[in-house]
């Protein structure tokens, strides 16, 4: 790494380091490499082998197991009952193949020192629950013709990722679940037309309360059955792999929720078979258990999770979530990291550190083009890379200095007081030696409690003006500022952008699953299509603008090219103009005033008007003319002094400028 910070803690990268390969060798054993190890999901759990089912579990310190369902009228039976292997703990039941078929529910029944209780399988690829009951049970998933990938081989994009965040269970508009199936039909056309390349989809494994955002996972290993079956999430992904889209979804692997029947928590009566026991294997904020990531079986539990995405339903990589709360004993909840100090400490877990890096190996050693980001917010360094330079081998780290920025800025500051060298920094404030995306706001930001950004430019004035000649001055400035700073957070992104479903057109108000508090109303948990649609509304204005904008950056690279250079920062105008790509952006900030000859430094050329915020295709003013030819002049007689470019830059306004003859 290159940090020269890091030099100071040398002795205990080399610690981690020396874990990281010592653990990969012990996983791997006999194996030929660590990805082999990773693939318990096709040992363990139910399988149909030489014409007969067997279902084999781990659970070192059950005494019984029985299997109970439609088969056996949900009654413990003698002829149902597991054999244990080993000493280790694993349990395997052998039945003939008209035992069970597609469709039949089942579920475990464990005996263990001094009780007993019902439990789904840990490895279940299928979990549903009744209507009526409320109930969850493992479900025999063996359909007559398994699912026929039409897209295969594919190839992902390359490039800086253009990530389109998705939640298909608020997906549509309607107020109720949505479906993959209907996702495919009617969402993901959408995404296409935006121009992102990246779906990443939220809440996929099964997790039993649709409010906790798919956070509280307790099936790691079976798609979320509320929103359809594995083929019809096969066939979403197909779907977005023939329109060139790679598809990531988000891993969960930092805890796990508390449920004991429909969990993995207490599986085997024990509180420390997956987890740490006692109050280091509970997430008091959370209210859900932490994996123990020194143990073996969890390892292997966990690396196999993430092959199984990969080969079963060929994923193109994960969002690691909650990275920050393995990272450190104390979560990291309510913590400044100001030093160093803070990444090397005896509050760092290295086994949880280890998990990642393995976890990063076996990724890439199935799916060499997969792409894995760490959602990380205290700057750990080395998280993204690569293990050769002694990196825990992430392709990319989430900038979320960025988004709070934002928010704080549009929540605590008018317009007309944010800081332009303060901005600057904070949107080029990141590791320069580990990939990064920038986002303006995800998910996170729009929860109920807080806002989505565009709903804090604009306020309550969202439900009344938002027509297309309606200007009522707060839409005005939030629609304008709304443009202003998704541009400047995608002309800065290190190595890729991400924006939320709907939040491009300026999606109004917040997210808010059906829980309590809300009389289980779904109002909240949907997003507003016919807004986007309506050509009388402003949202069609931002949607077209994103779209142009995202063009843009495909087209010229953007993120992933080098480092945007400053041209020019003026805090008393508001004025901030860089360069990147090849491209000049320029930003006038500045709530009422315009210049009509703004003149600052640029490389020697002509250049063109590539893309106006202010346009009135956009729900701009139309102030600025597209014709004209931009030339740099010499400043003074000597031709080889600094040359400078003059614009007219209206009031809230942004610009990006080619060279002129350039594509």
């Amino acid at each position: 790494m290159t940090d020269p910070y890091i030099e100071a803690h040398r002795d205990a990268i080399d610690r981690r380091i020396a874990l990281i390969e010592r653990t990969a060798r012990q996983l791997a054993g006999d194996h030929a490499d660590l990805a082999d190890f990773a693939a318990g999901h096709e040992y363990f759990g139910l399988h149909f082998r030489d014409g007969g089912w067997v279902l084999r579990e781990w659970a070192p310190n059950a005494s019984a197991m029985h299997l109970v369902g439609q088969l056996s009228d949900w009654q413990v039976r003698d002829d149902l009952a597991f054999q244990r292997l080993d000493a280790h703990g694993t349990w395997e039941l052998r039945l003939p193949a008209d035992a069970m078929g597609h469709g039949d529910l089942y579920r475990l029944h464990l005996q263990w020192p001094g009780g007993g209780g019902d439990r789904i399988p840990a490895w279940a690829r299928r979990v549903v629950q009744d209507p009526d009951t409320l109930i969850f049970n493992a479900q025999v998933w063996r359909p007559d013709t398994p699912y026929q990938w039409r897209s295969d081989p594919f190839t992902p994009p390359q490039g800086a990722p253009l990530i389109y965040e998705v939640h298909i269970g608020m997906a549509q508009a309607e107020g109720r679940v949505g479906t993959y199936a209907q996702f495919t039909a009617e969402v993901l056309p959408r995404v296409v037309a935006a121009g992102y390349d990246t779906l990443q989809i939220m809440a996929i494994p099964e997790h039993p309360y649709y409010g906790s955002y798919g956070y509280h996972v307790t099936s790691f290993f079976a798609p979320a059955s509320r929103f359809g079956t594995p083929e019809e999430l096969k066939a979403l992904i197909d779907a977005a792999h023939a329109a060139g889209l790679r598809v990531l979804i988000d891993l969960v692997h930092s805890h796990a929720a508390n449920n004991e029947v429909e969990g993995i928590s207490r599986f085997d009566g024990t509180d420390y078979q997956f987890f740490h026991s006692g109050d280091r294997g509970r997430h008091v904020a959370w209210d859900s258990r932490l994996f123990d990531y020194g143990k073996p079986e969890v390892l292997h539990f966990l690396l196999s999770n993430c092959r199984y995405w990969l080969d079963e339903f060929r994923v193109d990589g994960f969002r690691f979530d909650g990275i920050t709360s393995m990272l450190y004993l104390d979560h990291g909840l309510g913590k400044a990291f100001t030093s160093y100090d803070d990444y090397f400490n005896a509050n760092v877990d290295e086994d949880a550190l280890c998990y990642l890096a393995l976890a990063n190996q076996v990724i890439h050693a199935v799916q060499p083009e997969a792409i894995t980001i760490a959602e990380d917010m205290s700057g750990m360094p080395g998280l993204a890379r690569p293990r050769e330079d002694g990196g825990i081998g992430f392709d990319y780290r989430f900038a979320m200095g960025v988004p709070d920025h934002w928010i704080r800025l549009a929540k605590d500051t008018p317009d007309e007081q944010w800081h332009m060298g303060g901005l600057w920094f904070e949107l080029n404030n990141r590791r320069h030696d580990e990939k990064t995306i920038s986002y303006t706001e995800s998910h996170d930001q729009a929860l109920v409690g807080d806002q989505a950004l565009v709903f804090r430019l604009i306020g309550d004035a969202i439900y009344d003006h938002m027509h297309r000649d309606d200007r009522h001055p707060q839409v005005e400035r939030g629609v304008a500022l709304h443009k202003m700073i998704r541009l400047i957070t995608l002309a800065t992104a290190g190595h890729g952008y991400l924006n939320f479903m709907g939040n491009e057109f300026g999606h109004p108000e917040w997210i808010d699953f059906p829980r309590p508090g809300n009389n289980w109303s779904y109002h909240y948990a949907r997003r507003q299509w016919h807004l986007v649609d309506d050509p009388d509304l402003k949202y069609r204005q931002l949607d077209r603008f994103d779209k142009a904008m995202i063009a843009l950056a495909r087209q010229w690279a953007v993120p992933g090219s080098a480092a945007p250079r400053l041209l020019w920062e003026h805090d008393e105008d508001k004025i901030l103009l860089f360069r990147r790509a090849g491209l000049i952006f320029a930003f006038n900030f500045h709530p009422t005033r315009s210049f009509s000859d703004y003149r600052f430094p640029a490389p020697e050329g002509h250049y063109g008007i590539v893309l106006d915020s202010d346009d009135g295709a956009f729900g701009g003013h139309g102030r600025v003319d597209h014709a004209v030819d931009h030339v740099t002049l010499p400043e003074g007689a000597d031709p080889h002094i600094i040359h400078r470019l003059s614009l007219y830059l209206p009031n809230r306004t942004a610009l990006v400028l080619a060279p002129q003859g350039s594509s």
